[in-house]
């Protein structure tokens, strides 16, 4: 049988009305009476109705997140660095999955809508423009790799360009004349960054370096694709720049099956780091981006906006080269500790 907040009143000796006042926060109680309460609460395993609680409180106490795939390591870790620090802060995630598309993203915001007292959204293939008819103008939000150009919302967005710039310097010093880029999604808001800084780094060179592109979509079978479609060009590259680690791992696989050494032959770069990358043979050269803390950098955005205490900010999350075996050089790190990202 349920216990309700009556029995909870009844054992405690008080009113219904002061059982959710103590429990709720509402209004006044007496030291004495919020003891009781909390006693009898515990005593009986009692869990307040969330739904009831929330026309009261006008919270839910809850957060929605609406991110392009609930699969992978990127977006695990970025979920991982958001649960803690919304814990912290009395709140719980609800978790959607857009696939992409801006009527899933529509979709989901709705279905979120009354449920949630905020929303975080990565939409890195639907602008912040774009969304601006379909985000509820009552429900504080911040975006995640989303191009918010002449718009005022919050928003984190990782340094794409600089990151994919700084890594194709660091192929051509290594001496790579033939560098290679193999692309993620067109309307990709990231992949767009990174081609932007790759294509940065090839023109600095002022024809020295040529540069290949070739269509990927930010899986391993897509850098599988990609990689055996360069190995079939007349002239193929000495170095492939994946736009994400994904890619990569295709990439190297294909090599392999090739009969092509890495990094000896061809030397294979990625970005975003995921853990994975360190496990590879050989190890994975990289863009690293802190998604742990990009993810828990958007709930503190997320609850100044919820208490209304700050304007809203875009951050650009900045990135790092980490040199590894892949691209020659390097050094394979040690296995990450338990827990850590």
């Amino acid at each position: 049988m349920s216990i309700t907040i009556r029995d909870v009143a009844q054992r405690a000796g008080v009113s219904v009305t002061t059982v959710s006042r103590a429990l709720n926060g509402t209004g006044p109680v007496s030291d004495e009476a919020r003891r009781r309460v909390e006693a009898a609460s515990a005593e009986l395993r009692y869990l307040p109705h969330g739904t009831a609680r929330s026309l009261i409180t006008r919270r839910t106490d809850v957060v929605g997140v609406v991110l392009p795939d609930l699969f992978g390591e990127f977006f695990s870790e970025v979920i991982r660095g958001m649960d803690p620090r919304a814990q912290e802060r009395g709140y719980h995630l609800l978790l959607s999955g857009s696939h992409d598309g801006r009527r899933e993203i529509e979709f989901a915001v709705g279905a979120m809508r009354g449920r949630v007292d905020g929303m975080i959204v990565m939409s890195p293939d639907v602008s912040g423009a774009e969304l601006a008819q379909s985000l509820p103008p009552d429900v504080p939000v911040v975006l995640l790799n989303c191009d918010v150009a002449g718009t005022d919302f919050s928003a984190i967005n990782v340094d794409n360009f600089g990151g994919a710039r700084e890594m194709v310097r660091h192929l051509i010093g290594l001496g790579h004349r033939r560098v290679a880029m193999v692309n993620g999604a067109a309307a990709n808001f990231d992949a767009r960054e990174r081609l932007r800084g790759f294509r940065a780094a090839i023109d600095e060179t002022a024809g020295a370096v040529g540069g290949m592109e070739t269509a990927g979509d930010f899986t391993e079978a897509g850098g599988y694709r990609a990689a055996m479609a360069l190995l079939a060009d007349a002239h193929p590259p000495t170095a492939i720049f994946c736009a994400n680690d994904a890619m990569a791992v295709g990439a190297i696989s294909a090599l392999r099956v090739a009969g092509r050494r890495v990094p000896d032959d061809v030397a294979v770069a990625g970005f975003d780091d995921v853990p994975i990358g360190r496990y590879l043979s050989p190890s994975l050269t990289s863009v690293r981006v802190d998604v742990n803390h990009m993810g828990a950098r958007a709930v503190e955005l997320l609850c100044h906006a919820m208490a209304g205490d700050a304007p809203p900010a875009q951050e650009l999350l900045q990135t790092t080269l980490v040199v590894r075996r892949s691209c020659g050089g390097g050094t394979d790190e040690p296995p990450l500790p338990a827990g850590l990202g």
